[in-house]
């Protein structure tokens, strides 16, 4: 949070970096200066993954740890997909207010600590391909199932869900609506004698040897299939291959109807892992009091929550944001997405970013 830093208009300072994770970037068309000192990319695998007797929610961290540690270079590309972003969000805010224009004097990385400006984005339309990977009949799930899956992503990118009235005062103000639409455009059904996939991408290349993923750069992906390990899901951050990118959910815990599992039985495993394929970190950072999601309106936490929290509940000083989809509570009890969240997802689709083909 707070991370963006504004350069005076007619300075002639350029400001170099001696390490990625301490880097100062002056961008020379808009004069701004994005503080990247925050930035980080791997997390201890004790927070990577929810464990212990809550089993395992979203293993979306450990992937990428895998994946950084098998192509060096994927950290390089993530901080520039940051720093373009960041970027992004500081040119769209207002001069003089902080991380915008050319008079702000600090101001917060993802945005959201200021009213919402217009990104002039548009309405963001993703097709969407749906993978089904089945053992048995069960795992067939129906085409009935998939639809109230795309359903719950519209209603919950655009704020139109039933629940975001439950949204408490505190938090009232900064809910959003995301602006991206979601379109079933196909779906395709193997069989096969597997029982569990884990969680190192196999199912992605079931398809005879070959990979089976449709337009990564214009349409979202998504495999279903039992994962296995208690794990609901899991997704790829923009950046990483393209042969791997899109989204892996556990039958019993995508879409409302047919064969799901409660407490996730309401979608909202779909809504957060692609939440992180849209370039969101977990609510609490993954990590401690000082580790951040990057989003300025969204409130420092300890840790993940779990279940169906009271409010309030506070850690770090703050009251946690636990019905934000992108923490792990159950399905019924997380509803929003924040206006910084929403800055932050929306700017990866900019000229420059890594899913701007899809505009």
């Amino acid at each position: 949070m707070k991370r963006v830093l504004l350069l005076f208009t007619m300075s002639l300072v350029i400001f170099t970096a001696c390490d990625d994770n301490n880097s100062v970037i002056k961008d020379q068309e808009q004069d701004i200066i994005v503080d990247m000192s925050d930035f980080y990319t791997y997390t201890n695998d004790e927070e990577a993954g929810r464990t212990g007797t809550e089993g395992q929610k979203c293993y979306s961290m450990s992937v990428l740890n895998r994946q950084l540690s098998a192509d060096p270079k994927l950290h390089d590309r993530m901080f520039n997909i940051e720093k373009n972003a960041r970027k992004f969000i500081a040119s769209k805010k207002p001069d003089g207010t902080p991380g915008g224009g050319n008079g702000g004097n600090g101001g917060g990385d993802g945005g959201g600590d200021n009213p919402p400006v217009d990104d002039g984005l548009g309405t963001i339309n993703i097709p969407v391909y749906v993978h089904v990977i089945y053992n048995n009949a069960n795992e067939n799930i129906s085409e009935a199932q998939i639809n109230s899956q795309i359903d719950v992503l519209n209603d919950d990118f655009n704020k139109t869900n039933n629940d975001i009235s439950f949204v408490p005062s505190e938090f009232s103000g900064v809910t959003a609506d995301a602006q991206i639409n979601f379109t079933l455009a196909g779906v395709t059904r193997k069989s096969s004698s597997k029982t569990s996939w884990g969680t190192n991408d196999a199912m992605k290349f079931a398809a005879n040897g070959g990979v089976d993923v449709v337009s990564p750069e214009t349409s979202l992906n998504i495999w279903v299939c039992n994962i296995g390990g208690g794990i609901l899901g899991y997704a790829q951050f923009p950046g990483g291959s393209s042969s791997t990118d899109g989204v892996v959910i556990a039958p019993q815990y995508f879409g409302t109807t047919g064969y799901v599992s409660a407490p996730f039985d309401k979608g909202r495993t779909g809504t957060h892992e692609v939440g992180h394929y849209l370039n969101l970190r977990h609510i609490w950072g993954d990590g401690r009091c000082r580790q951040d999601d990057f989003v300025a309106d969204t409130p420092s936490s300890d840790g993940p929550n779990y279940g169906c929290p009271s409010f309030p509940t506070v850690n770090c000083k703050s009251t946690d944001m636990t019905m934000n989809y992108m923490d792990y509570t159950n399905d019924a009890c997380m509803y929003m997405f924040s206006e910084g969240q929403k800055a932050r997802m929306r700017a990866i689709f900019a000229s420059g970013g890594p899913r701007a083909s899809m505009l």
